[in-house]
């Protein structure tokens, strides 16, 4: 009743109040084609990056093609005993690690610095830049198999596209143009849709990848992976419009926009919001690092005994993994009907727990795509972290956050990276699937966070509501 009469009381201007100064709310052509070129790009490199690895070095070493023992040696129980399958699965185990660890440790800084960096030049530098970096790399990547360079130079691709910001720039130049273009009430939601555009493009590209590698080998996907990064900085040049209206020069390289960063977590002006911004950055951090890191290696644990997955069983369980983001986003949306966002995000986190354990169990083909459907939730607690990292901070402050935020997804993939990669050939000799485990208790601790911050609010709004309900009665 009262809603139906404020627009009389007070009629303030629709448009005024939620959009800052400098900011738009609607700019089309969307963000999200770029968002899916860029994703089409990745899910082609990734598990066929570590198949060409698994397949050269196994050639180098003596270990003759996984295809041709897949009825024999893989299929044989006497397999996990092979020395030397060993030494190549750990092998190109490290060399994962090698690259990974490569493109991420720059761009843990590129990102940070780009992306605050676009809070005053615009949005679509700092996507041009990261595209263009995955299509060199892209283009690297070819060299490497039309020459039969050492693998050492795809270390060198990575370099070169971490330098650039890599796919992590493109990740925060997406979602800070959502929040440039988005209304506060609806932007979980609507980030929640991004992050099921990149489900969409992964799970394509898995797919075709997976099928278009067991016809025709390696260079045909690898050539398509090229043209959808060199598509997405077409894209972003050409066609997609700028989110920022007033842009301002502004100096690159300068230490104020890694300041801006720190300021957002140490400024005064915001003492009752830090810790909540520490520790949801914190519960952000330990979910998205269990996520990369088991997704680094599913195609190592489904090329080993007992799977033994050939290639088009490992496309069609990295669109498993991506079909996640779906469904993630049907269950956002029904779940908040009925409950509110923090326990959507704990439902999403026991999907994830649950799915990993049983991953970390599976022997079998069915056993492991029954991991994969259970893990159908895993992907709603992301978009409900970053939506109230947003509302903790105001509308002008959105760029400094969402720096923050890639600063925190760079180091996610520093860290894993090494952990998991690590952790995999290290517990080979008692428990495979060890790491799924392992990832499984470390996301226990951001389950925690958030219930607690969920409780700890409730009660503080509570004592706030007995307080005014008092006050009255005391005159």
């Amino acid at each position: 009743f009262r809603r139906s009469f404020r627009p009389a009381m007070s009629a303030p201007p629709p448009a005024e109040p939620p959009v800052p100064p400098g900011r738009r709310r609607l700019s089309l052509p969307a963000v999200e084609p770029l968002m899916f070129l860029a994703t089409v790009s990745l899910g082609l490199q990734g598990p066929l990056a570590t198949q060409y690895l698994w397949d050269r070095l196994g050639a180098e070493h003596g270990y003759s093609d996984r295809n041709s023992t897949d009825s024999s040696g893989c299929g044989d129980g006497n397999a996990t005993a092979d020395p030397l399958r060993q030494e190549v699965e750990a092998l190109v185990s490290h060399w994962n690690l090698y690259i990974n660890l490569g493109g991420f440790f720059v761009s843990l800084f590129s990102v940070t610095l780009f992306g605050a960096w676009s809070d005053s030049v615009g949005r679509r530098p700092a996507l041009i830049l990261p595209a263009a970096g995955m299509a060199l790399q892209t283009a690297i990547y070819l060299l490497v198999m039309y020459l039969e360079l050492h693998v050492a130079f795809f270390l060198l691709g990575r370099i070169l596209s971490g330098l650039t910001g890599d796919y992590n720039l493109i990740l925060a130049g997406c979602f800070s143009y959502v929040a440039d273009t988005s209304e506060r009430r609806a932007r979980t939601f609507r980030v929640a849709i991004l992050e099921a555009c990149l489900g969409t493009a992964g799970m394509v590209a898995s797919i075709g990848g997976g099928q278009w590698r067991k016809a025709q080998g390696y260079i045909n996907p690898f050539w398509l992976a090229f043209a959808a990064s060199l598509a997405a900085t077409l894209y972003a040049a050409f066609f997609l419009r700028e989110s920022v209206k007033q842009k301002k020069a502004a100096k690159l390289f300068t230490l104020s926009h890694y300041r801006a960063v720190f300021r957002l977590y140490t400024a005064p002006e915001h003492p009752s919001c830090r810790w909540k911004l520490a520790l949801y950055s914190l519960a952000f951090f330990l979910i998205v690092t269990v996520h990369f890191g088991a997704k680094d290696i599913y195609v190592l644990y489904e090329l080993g005994f007992p799977l033994c997955w050939a290639s088009d069983l490992i496309g069609y369980g990295s669109a498993a993994s991506y079909l996640a983001y779906l469904s993630s986003l049907a269950g956002l949306r029904l779940l908040q009907l009925c409950l509110e966002d923090t326990w959507v995000a704990e439902i999403g986190l026991i999907s994830n727990i649950a799915g990993l354990v049983v991953m970390s169990l599976a022997t079998t083909t069915p056993l492991m795509f029954t991991g994969y459907g259970i893990l159908f939730l895993s992907m709603a607690a992301t978009p409900v972290i970053r939506s109230k990292l947003s509302k903790l901070v105001s509308e002008t402050e959105q760029g400094a956050l969402f720096a923050s935020v890639a600063c925190v997804e760079g180091l996610c993939s520093l860290v894993s990276t090494g952990v998991f990669n690590s952790l995999y050939p290290a517990t080979l000799h008692f428990m495979r699937g060890f790491p799924f485990l392992f990832g499984a208790i470390i996301l226990l601790i951001p389950a925690a966070i958030l219930g607690w911050i969920q409780i700890w609010d409730s009660k503080h709004d509570y004592n706030h509501f007995q307080e005014a309900s008092l006050s009255p009665t005391k005159d």
